[in-house]
């Protein structure tokens, strides 16, 4: 779902480029004014969390993988304008350190999962949430992101000119919906255990005994999990292939982990593991900051 460089025509991804800034700039606003102190090490933990699902990627199809994104699961403990703060910092930490994603296709990646995104994990959740049809409002907040997110890149991709036939674009846009049924199921299970770990956690996010056990699975999931991950291609991956775009792929700078892989190394858990791990611990410190800095700019305008 990350698109590299090389994808979008100029005028697409300098449009979205400017869109991101101003609405990541809103939302961080936003985020300020509702960001109690006692929930800054939410973001850290959460923004681990997620980042370390993003590297397993599981079967969807014959020669075709998805992975999770993260949105409802963000955007239902930490609400709406933090959400896409701290996934815009992932989102980030991911193009610059490990090339997964374009530098210049930045701003199109936040738009589509931490704007986007966010927003189509927020209705549901917002309007079902509170009452008997919460665990179908976890689901779609889930589901629905996925699907949001997969629309845009296809219409982004068709704004630049790359041609669709429309069998492929149909086997994709299956793929894409098995995604997100996938992500959907696990986001409930996600959100169901964090109840039962924390009461009222996911309406009231607070510091408790619950963190560090989600310290503790990001962990896991980066440094272990993440090795026996499919090999497949991705959605977006495996549409560039058909379409006869993949080699377009660029890369405008030397990222210092790219691929998630530690180069240099004969160790091959080592090699997989330690840029995984290192990623936990930067974007859980970076959310971390991102956190103080709100809190501190509502103090400092209050």
């Amino acid at each position: 779902m990350h698109i590299p460089d090389g994808f979008l025509s100029t005028p697409v991804w300098a449009a979205l480029d400017a869109t991101s800034v101003v609405g990541v700039a809103w939302l961080s606003r936003g985020a300020s004014r509702t960001l109690e102190e006692s929930r800054i090490p939410l973001l850290g933990v959460m923004g681990a969390f997620v980042f370390a699902a993003q590297m397993i990627n599981f079967p969807v199809g014959v020669g075709t993988s998805g992975h999770l994104l993260g949105c409802g699961l963000l955007t239902f403990t930490l609400g709406p304008a933090a959400a896409a703060v701290v996934m815009t910092a992932i989102l980030a930490i991911q193009a610059l350190v490990f090339q997964d994603g374009g530098l210049l296709a930045l701003g199109a990646n936040v738009f589509n999962m931490a704007i986007a995104g966010v927003a189509a994990a927020w209705l549901p959740w917002r309007y079902l949430g509170a009452g008997r049809f919460r665990r179908l409002a976890v689901f779609a907040g889930a589901a629905l992101p996925v699907l949001v997110a997969a629309a845009l890149v296809l219409a982004q991709l068709r704004l630049s000119g790359v041609p669709l036939p429309g069998p492929i674009l149909g086997v994709s846009l299956v793929l894409f919906l098995a995604s997100a049924l996938v992500e959907g199921a696990i986001t409930v299970a996600v959100v169901t255990a964090l109840e039962k770990m924390h009461p009222r956690w996911v309406q009231a996010p607070r510091h408790g005994s619950a963190l560090p056990a989600l310290a503790v699975t990001a962990l896991v999931l980066a440094g272990v999990v993440a090795i026996f991950a499919s090999p497949l291609p991705d959605g977006l991956e495996k549409l560039a292939e058909q379409v006869g775009i993949a080699d377009r792929a660029q890369s405008l700078l030397n990222a210092p982990l790219p691929d998630y892989e530690f180069h240099g190394v004969d160790s091959d858990w080592l090699r997989r593991s330690a840029p995984g791990l290192a990623g936990v611990v930067l974007t859980a410190c970076v959310a971390f900051l991102l956190g103080r800095i709100l809190v501190r700019q509502r103090q400092g305008g209050a």
